[in-house]
């Protein structure tokens, strides 16, 4: 069976049995009041892609410098990065978010409208003690004798690094961070309990103004899913691309 094909029987399959249960369902749809709110969802949609850019992008940093004090060989650099990364997976964003904003950000004395700050380095705390594991366990992958061939013929710390251990790496970790980069977008929904102005914080309050609970959750699942697909099908087409340059 062609590959298109599966996935139209598969989705027209969804699109059918979705359809039959909301058509099961004994309630009278208001969307023309939500409707009225649509720009409250596209501003809380474009915050959640910022808020979401810029921890993508500080959280691989926390995950790459964690990953590298793992495999430090000084024991106080280890020790640092485990805590960090055990307490962190040990315990839940949630409640991350509530001591970073209401315990940490108020004995510092930050304003509210930091808030936003503070969301996101907790967040990219949160995604990064995972990045840290995926990160190490690519570098661990990589056997010895690799590196003790690069070295044999020459080649600098850099050039091995370069040349040799980040095209392996990479190729390996790619699933696990692409899985990671996409359950973050979806944990931003949690900022919204320090009030954080995002996609959810915004579907919530529409909710509250017009009591139509899934007329103001169903275009929540549809914004989400517009940015978790697209790096899905980013993170395919790099593994497609680093498995032909490593081979």
């Amino acid at each position: 069976m062609p590959r298109w094909l599966a996935y139209t029987l598969v989705l027209a399959l969804l699109a059918a049995g979705g359809a039959w249960a909301f058509a099961s369902l004994d309630m009278n749809w208001n969307w023309g009041l939500v409707w009225e709110y649509r720009a409250a969802f596209v501003r809380g949609w474009w915050m959640t892609v910022a808020l979401s850019l810029a921890s993508l992008l500080t959280s691989s940093l926390f995950g790459i410098i964690a990953a590298v004090m793992l495999r430090s060989r000084f024991t106080f650099a280890q020790a640092v990065a485990r805590v960090y990364v055990e307490l962190i997976r040990g315990t839940p964003l949630l409640v991350q978010l509530l001591i970073g904003w209401y315990v940490i950000a108020a004995a510092l004395r930050v304003g509210s409208d930091q808030r936003y700050l503070v969301g996101v380095l907790v967040l990219s705390l949160f995604s990064g003690a995972y990045m840290a594991e995926i990160f190490r366990g690519g570098l661990d992958a990589i056997p010895r004798t690799q590196l003790d061939s690069a070295r044999a013929i020459g080649l600098t710390p850099w050039q091995t690094l370069r040349l040799v251990v980040l095209p392996q790496a990479v190729r390996i970790v790619l699933p696990a961070v692409a899985g990671q980069l996409v359950s973050l977008v979806k944990d931003s929904s949690l900022l919204s309990v320090i009030s954080i102005a995002e996609f959810t914080f915004n579907a919530r309050n529409v909710n509250s103004a017009t009591y139509s609970t899934l007329e103001s959750y169903l275009p929540l699942a549809v914004g989400y899913l517009a940015l978790t697909l697209p790096l899905s099908a980013l993170s395919r087409w790099l593994e497609r691309r680093f498995r032909y340059e490593a081979a």
